[in-house]
């Protein structure tokens, strides 16, 4: 009697054909690098983009800058900085969360969109943990700056003056969440102070008003305001850094009169989500050779920044630190984007 023959069945030819595919993979991968690996080698080998999410004119502008060409001359590429300001940084960090991870697309901005808009913002359509680290450009102290014309030369007694006159004096701040404005409010926790916001799109216009006299105050940047300080268009009343700034010595920091009190602001570099760590750290190691040359280190002091060139890892800390920081503030005071 003659055997019948039996053929496989769909599902086993789809097993087969899984194994087979499988296989055919795990050689490749063994014989030729991963995608991650073949961008890590290549990387840079066209143009590199750098978004901020500020206006043009402010610190968090002038301070990519400052690298962006000593950058292309490290990698012999373009390096562009573009900038996509809107909603304290919402608009360009959500636009940023879906860029493809290669390296040629990284996000340089200052604290809201990286630690503290996920604590201000009922909803964000994108996660700041999720971007892949980079390293922290600079740190910047603010200052306690005041228009000529306002009397109180030091913080005691612009708190008295401001006491004295209850929602009189106005202060500026980069927009709502910014650094300046949740460095006013913690001014405002810690002494009773009460003054009325105003909020700005960014430092450039809210400079302009303050210099104009239409808002009186500002916890501005200081390496965005160092000029109009020098030629004496601003006044200066102190600084918020821990300490005094050997480039004001003889100006306090607000430190010395609220113990505790200290704000600076920070300007990290970030690359998309699902960016190959080794990729990230190759770009981060550039970034930060260039900005420990004594000639880069000179630029940012002149105009009042530090260079900070941390580690992938420690400014995933430092972010971190700084969305908690910053929520406790927001809940304490109970302040809304409104």
């Amino acid at each position: 009697m003659t055997k019948e023959k039996t053929f496989p069945s769909k599902r086993q030819h789809l097993k087969q054909w899984g194994q087979l595919s499988m296989l055919c993979l795990m050689s490749a991968l063994h014989f030729t690098p991963t995608t991650s690996q073949a961008q890590t080698a290549t990387w840079p080998n066209k143009a590199i983009h750098i978004i901020v999410p500020n206006p043009a004119g402010g610190a968090a502008d002038l301070l990519p800058r400052l690298i962006s060409e000593a950058l292309s001359l490290k990698v012999s590429q373009p390096v562009v900085v573009e900038n996509r300001p809107g909603a304290a940084g919402n608009i360009a960090a959500e636009w940023f969360s879906n860029v493809e991870p290669d390296g040629y697309t990284l996000f340089a901005a200052p604290p809201p969109s990286l630690s503290i808009n996920v604590s201000l913002y009922p909803k964000i359509n994108y996660d700041p943990t999720k971007f892949v680290p980079i390293t922290i450009l600079a740190t910047s102290s603010n200052a306690l700056l005041v228009h000529p014309s306002i009397s109180a030369n030091s913080v005691q007694e612009l708190i008295a003056l401001a006491k004295s006159n209850p929602n009189m004096l106005a202060y500026a701040s980069q927009g709502n969440g910014s650094t300046s404005h949740l460095t006013a409010e913690l001014f405002k926790q810690k002494t009773g102070a009460p003054m009325v916001h105003v909020p700005y799109k960014g430092d450039a216009p809210a400079i302009a008003d303050l210099l104009a006299g239409h808002v009186q105050i500002m916890f501005g940047n200081i390496a965005a305001t160092s000029g109009h300080l020098k030629t004496g268009k601003l006044k200066l009343l102190a600084v918020t850094s821990a300490k005094r700034l050997n480039s004001f010595p003889n100006t306090p920091s607000v430190n010395e009169t609220i113990p505790g009190f200290i704000s600076v602001t920070w300007f990290g570099v970030v690359a998309p989500p699902k960016t190959p760590m080794a990729l990230a750290q190759k770009i981060s190691k550039v970034m930060t050779d260039i900005l420990r040359t004594p000639e880069m280190m000179k630029k940012y002091a002149d105009v009042g920044a530090d260079v900070v060139a941390n580690t992938p890892e420690e400014l995933a800390q430092w972010m971190k630190e700084d969305t908690d920081r910053w929520r406790s503030v927001i809940k304490a005071g109970n302040v809304t984007i409104d």
